[in-house]
């Protein structure tokens, strides 16, 4: 079985490889900018302050820099992660434009973009972006650890700019800076750094391929990169939302046993069950790690991933997993938050607890989409609901409310 996963992922690289290398060919017309043929302005989501909805703003039309992007968006995933500013978990600069999984079509390059970047993406390509956009010049990135870019979480998540510090996006009446949260994906065009950016395969659609930057990107760096998840494997995930029913299709992917979701929505787990789990846990009905072991021989599964950020599932992670498992913990937590675990058992039983923030865009995200373009997993399935930018405000509401049964996207 893990022979056939290697296979699935050298077949990724070299499709999405020869795709690229295809895009040569276009004429060197196609490739130039197009910034003369864009509007003014656009259409966009602002954030203003917590308390207060979202509104539709005109925004001047954004320009890219030199190793930018400029792309046309065609859909941008709901979050979580987006929830968190808007309740005021985590710090960022406001007013902000939200939203950092998109799909679009690259419409224009800086005048400075080296010509690589150019024939890798020519205008007119359709292009998924990865929430995480490496710089790919600090230690972390230059090591691979582009899921650690230290330029990124400085400026994209401390200072809501890009990386020479200034943000692409101003209101087109007074001239005012709006920030954004990585690309600021809650716009009709956004710019975004090319290290974070992969080609879309024709084959896969617009609005359903929007979840791979984030919802499937942070499924793919949990399973394959921290807790290097092996055929024959249990696993169990805890919390089956938007990135855990991607956690939960990888695991099938890669060959996983037993799979168990674990939730305290009924609804979610008869879609988790329709998604590949073996196995379901009601949280608010069963004891948790307890349930766990009664369908792993009492040992507890190999993986645990907690897709929450809650303390309560965090102990339960730790509680679930086998002596010298992984507890893999990727469910952010407001500012702050603590819990707590057993030394005693994390020390002489070997128990591992791994945070994971997301994927390597250059490294994973080509592979994640030619996993998806070979059907290794259902994006379609995943996709619960579409809603219009003037709908975002209701559907954030919803998703607080855990009334969003996979992922919902927002279409341009």
């Amino acid at each position: 079985m893990r022979t056939r996963i290697g296979r699935l992922f050298n077949q990724g690289r070299r499709v999405l490889g020869a795709r690229c290398m295809s895009s040569s060919t276009l004429d060197s017309q196609q490739r130039v900018s197009v910034g003369a043929g864009l509007p003014s302005t656009m259409r966009a989501s602002v954030f203003w302050k917590p308390g207060s909805p979202m509104t539709i703003e005109e925004l001047r039309m954004p320009r890219p820099k030199a190793g930018e992007v400029l792309i046309k968006t065609k859909a941008c995933g709901v979050c979580h992660s987006d929830l968190h500013i808007i309740q005021n978990d985590q710090p960022f600069p406001l007013p902000a434009v939200l939203g950092h999984e998109v799909t679009g079509e690259v419409v224009e390059h800086a005048s400075l973009t080296d010509a690589a970047t150019i024939k890798r993406f020519p205008i007119g390509s359709r292009v998924v972006g990865a929430f995480i956009m490496p710089c790919g010049g600090c230690f972390y990135c230059v090591k691979g650890q582009e899921d650690l870019c230290e330029t990124f979480f400085q400026y994209s998540r401390g200072k809501g700019t890009l990386y020479d510090g200034e943000t692409r996006l101003f209101l087109s009446s007074t001239g005012k800076p709006i920030h954004m949260y990585s690309m600021g994906g809650l716009a009709e065009y956004c710019v975004v750094p090319a290290h974070g950016l992969a080609v879309l395969p024709d084959s896969l659609p617009f609005s359903e391929s929007a979840i791979l930057g984030c919802a499937v990107f942070t499924a793919y760096g949990a399973l394959r990169n921290a807790a290097d998840m092996r055929a024959g494997e249990t696993i169990a995930i805890i919390g089956v939302g938007g990135v855990g029913s991607s956690c939960l299709q990888l695991a099938r992917a890669f060959g996983g046993q037993t799979v168990i979701a674990v939730d305290i929505d009924e609804k979610k787990l008869e879609k988790a069950k329709a998604l590949g789990a073996t196995h379901t846990v009601n949280g608010l009905k069963e004891n948790v790690p307890d349930k766990i072991k009664e369908f792993t021989h009492d040992r507890g599964v190999d993986i645990a991933i907690e897709a929450l950020g809650n303390p309560k599932t965090f102990i339960q992670s730790t509680l679930a997993i086998r002596d010298g498992g992984r507890a893999v913990i990727i469910g952010l937590a407001p500012m702050g938050c603590m819990a707590e675990i057993d030394l005693v058992r994390l020390v002489r039983r070997q128990v591992k607890i791994i945070g994971s923030y997301g994927a390597r865009a250059r490294q994973d995200l080509p592979t994640i989409l030619g996993l998806a373009e070979m059907g290794a997993f259902d994006i379609k399935s995943t996709v619960s609901e579409k809603h219009t930018l003037e709908e975002a405000n209701s559907i954030y509401e919803a998703l607080h409310r855990g009334q969003v049964l996979g992922r919902a996207i927002v279409e341009m």
